[in-house]
């Protein structure tokens, strides 16, 4: 695969979209891949999907778990060794709630807010599970812009509700 161009959201959310479709079909969950990218260095610095690590870990807790792990640090103090300028790129919307209990993504990435400037979603998280998903609201509040990506949005629920019961 060529590397992806600075600025090409369509070739990161691709990737993420590539991830998602690893994550097992099941139909208590989305399958979601995510993309964490240094924007100054256009480095690739993690990447996860959905179930990819052990426990009910969503795409974006799996590529914090792997940063975590590499840096040596808690998930809390992960910005302190982040550089200053980083992307997230989502195939849905980071969930405001986990029904599972456990920590919300939204907070995992307002962890980051000064380092981490934008999150690109494929698609605004559907009512499936949590029906008004403030996400976007607590991301912009502190400082992180919300950017859709286009085009991929009936690609991305496909992957995203595959193994759901369809009404």
């Amino acid at each position: 695969m060529d590397p992806i161009q600075p600025g090409d959201h369509q070739g990161y959310m691709c990737l993420a979209l590539s991830l998602a479709q690893k994550s097992p079909p099941k139909p208590t969950n989305y399958r979601v891949g995510a993309v964490l990218v240094d924007t100054s260095s256009n480095n690739i610095l993690a990447t996860g999907y959905t179930l990819e690590l052990p426990g009910n870990t969503h795409a974006e807790q799996c590529c914090l778990i792997k940063l975590t792990e590499k840096h040596g640090v808690s998930e809390e103090n992960l910005k302190e060794v982040l550089a200053p300028h980083i992307a997230l790129y989502t195939t849905v919307e980071p969930c405001s709630e986990r029904l599972s209990g456990n920590l919300p993504c939204v907070e995992r990435v307002l962890r980051l807010a000064g380092s981490l400037q934008t999150v690109y979603v494929g698609i605004m998280e559907p009512e499936t599970f949590v029906s008004s998903n403030t996400g976007r609201k607590s991301l912009t509040d502190a400082g992180i812009d919300v950017v859709h990506v286009k085009g991929l949005e009936e690609q991305i629920l496909e992957v995203a509700t595959a193994g759901h019961v369809k009404a």
